[in-house]
């Protein structure tokens, strides 16, 4: 069976509100996995010691889910500051992967549009996103599509940050519902399909290994060993591969 490229349009059947529009259509189910997690974030912060208006400001200003979370969570437990820094900044360091993978594709965009679309990019809309440049090469608004994306998981993750910060103050044990498993099953659709070779496969099993044997630690510390020995396992795997390749 012959291998075929996806079927591509012609750019002036492209249009910029289409775009945009398809991003939004495209991020609606990941948009349902996100809620419950926003909901829950809403709850425990709040009961965790955040006042109503910081939790809200942190889906309006940091806009990332599993930092805000690991942030509340670490800010309950009276953790120092620089361990919540550096939690968070650990945790977020992946960015600079799909800053590497998404960048060719901008690089004609002015700053104050890469600004707003680094701002904005979450890991599901990073998926759509690689997924769509994959089937629409061609398209000159992909930029458009992305930020339709973005703005939808925006406004749904703020909106369900609200729903939890008036459940978590007006509600008894909302935050031991365990809804948030509906955002672990949406993170592993968005993981699979990107483990595509042995590198990735490692990466991901080392990290899953590491986290598991590492749970126990005070203030989350398994994340960044977790972060930590995925990125190293993952490199030496990519290395060995590339050092046979060349023999």
């Amino acid at each position: 069976m012959v291998a075929t490229s996806p079927p591509t349009l012609p750019e002036t059947q492209y249009t910029a509100r289409g775009e945009w529009l398809a991003g939004v259509r495209d991020t609606l189910p990941l948009m349902l996995g996100s809620a419950p997690f926003g909901l829950i974030f809403g709850a425990s912060a709040v009961i965790g010691g955040l006042s109503p208006l910081a939790a809200a400001l942190m889906s309006v200003l940091v806009f990332a889910g599993s930092s805000q979370f690991i942030g509340a969570r670490l800010y309950a437990t009276a953790a120092p500051v620089p361990i919540i820094i550096l939690t968070t900044l650990v945790v977020n360091l992946r960015h600079a992967l799909y800053s590497a993978t998404l960048g060719p594709a901008y690089r004609r965009l002015k700053p104050a549009w890469l600004a707003a679309l680094a701002f904005f990019l979450t890991d599901e809309t990073f998926a759509i996103v690689v997924s769509y440049e994959q089937r629409h090469p061609s398209s000159p608004y992909r930029h458009l599509y992305q930020m339709g994306s973005s703005i939808a998981m925006y406004l749904n993750w703020n909106l369900w940050t609200w729903v939890g910060i008036v459940a978590g103050t007006s509600l008894s044990g909302i935050a031991q519902l365990g809804l948030d498993f509906a955002m672990v099953v949406t993170f592993i659709g968005i993981v699979v399909p990107l483990v595509v070779n042995r590198p990735l496969l490692a990466s991901a099993a080392a990290a899953g290994v590491a986290a598991l044997l590492t749970y126990s630690l005070p203030h989350n510390l398994y994340l960044m060993i977790a972060a930590f020995v995925g990125v190293a396992v993952g490199m030496f795997v990519e290395k060995q591969g590339d050092r046979n390749d060349d023999q």
